[in-house]
């Protein structure tokens, strides 16, 4: 995807689909949903290789995020249309010529005919779509260019494009905030600022959080779908609850503020509260919604995941902060009966396949507190932000504990007034560490995700 005509080489951020075989025509919507889940899809590939192509593309993408979607309000819009000036993709094709005059240098022109294999009759109707003509990597090898040396050259590029291309007549943005869309953008935001240290980052996502926390709230406490200019309307549908709960732990795991914490626990209890399905999982409609001759309950994922997917994978998550067992009960039996589905149609079900993987654990519960009074123990704090642990819960706080936080927490004490940590399972613990040198080598990355299915 990251070298078809799909990936904005220019600005950034994924348009919405591959048109022809050979993925360089795109239909060039850029889609809020798509965007934030690639962006977390590429950051958790740049963990688990440390090929810094991944880490760029990601960061690109978030960058057009936060740049093209992020409302001053907190929220983030939808999507940019295809179309400008009447055609579609004319703000993101590029004339040949115009391509070639726009550098003075010889060799900014000659580095873009190369990365991008630029010839005078374009690549589509004697136009051009950007794409990078090989990996990244295997590109400045045969430009004989260092890895920082070509990225720089590359940027250097793609900064002058994107002046240029300012000047375009823009597409139409589709201003409307929707929950579910902003909860994936969210997670991907906050948990790219903890993993790469971008402060910028964990601002969006805990600016976004609490604006959907208090500007998409009824007054009864009723969770709305969608905000436009002011006024916030619709009652949430399952995946926007499920969805929020996710985006709320990825936040709290990122800076522990046990707001969110509190605020996913009450998202909780109104999807238990007005979703429920006797028969086990979830409606997709609040239970006060417009009557409905049939309440719909949608199972399969799709270009997003589905609400019940969303809710097994929250809930369970929940689960291990709690220690209580009864957040899973509404999800095992469906996932129970969902496994020779997963295991026939996978594609279909993928968000389910990560929610079974999760329940079937086992899964590490890390605790980690210290002294009231003492400066945070930030390399204790970024180990356990940067570390890839998908099969893990964090949870930090300073002693004594304050206000409702997870029950893991809790009866744990600082061994000699120093940063201890707690790896337990089931609530279930080792011996506390205080040595951070022992805590890193017990509690290295990547390994974990071996684990076998």
């Amino acid at each position: 995807m990251a070298l078809g005509g799909m990936y904005d080489v220019v600005g950034g951020g994924f348009h919405r689909y591959s048109t022809d075989a050979t993925w360089l025509v795109p239909h060039f919507e850029k889609m809020l949903y798509d965007n934030a889940q690639l962006a977390l899809a590429y950051l958790h590939a740049y963990q688990l290789t440390d090929d810094a192509q991944y880490k760029r593309i990601s960061e690109h993408t978030l960058d057009f995020m936060l740049r093209e979607f992020q409302q001053p309000e907190g929220g983030f819009s939808s999507s940019l249309d295809a179309d400008s000036d009447g055609e579609e993709g004319s703000f993101y094709i590029w004339q040949p010529a115009d391509l070639e005059a726009s550098f003075e240098q010889p060799e900014d022109r000659e580095f873009l005919k190369r990365a991008f294999q630029l010839s005078p009759y374009g690549n589509i109707n004697g136009k051009v779509i950007l794409r990078l003509v090989l990996p990244p990597k295997e590109l400045a090898a045969r430009l004989n260019l260092s890895w920082p040396a070509f990225t720089d050259q590359l940027d250097q590029i793609r900064a002058r494009l994107y002046a240029l291309r300012q000047s375009r007549v823009r597409p139409a943005l589709d201003d409307k905030v929707l929950v579910f869309w902003n909860a994936l953008a969210i997670r991907a935001f906050a948990e790219a600022g903890k993993v790469l240290n971008r402060q910028d980052y964990l601002f969006a996502a805990q600016k976004s959080a609490r604006f959907l926390l208090t500007c998409m709230v009824a007054e009864d406490g009723t969770l709305l779908r969608s905000w436009r200019r002011g006024k916030a309307q619709n009652t949430a549908y399952l995946e926007d609850h499920a969805g929020l709960i996710l985006a709320l732990l990825a936040l709290y795991q990122s800076d522990f503020d046990p707001e969110w914490y509190q605020a996913a626990q009450k998202t909780g209890e109104a999807i238990k509260a007005h979703f429920s399905d006797p028969a086990g999982g979830f409606f997709d409609t609040h239970a006060h919604q417009d009557a409905l001759l049939v309440r719909p309950k949608d199972l399969q994922d799709n270009a997003t995941p589905s609400g019940n997917s969303l809710s097994c994978l929250a809930f369970a998550q929940l689960a291990k902060y709690s220690g209580d067992a009864r957040w899973t009960d509404a999800c095992l039996s469906l996932l129970s009966n969902l496994q020779d589905m997963m295991a026939r149609y996978p594609n279909a079900f993928s968000a389910w396949l990560q929610c079974l993987s999760f329940s079937l654990g086992p899964i590490e519960e890390i605790a980690l507190v210290w002294p009231e009074n003492t400066a945070e123990p930030m390399n204790f704090l970024s180990h356990l932000r940067q570390t890839y642990r998908p099969f893990s819960v964090q949870a930090a706080a300073s002693l004594p504990l304050k206000v409702s936080l997870p029950r893991l927490l809790e009866e744990r004490t600082a061994i000699n007034q120093l940063p201890t940590v707690y790896i337990c399972e089931n609530f279930t613990c080792q011996a506390p560490l205080t040595d951070f040198t022992e805590f890193q080598q017990r509690w290295s990355g990547k390994a974990q995700i071996e684990k076998p299915a």
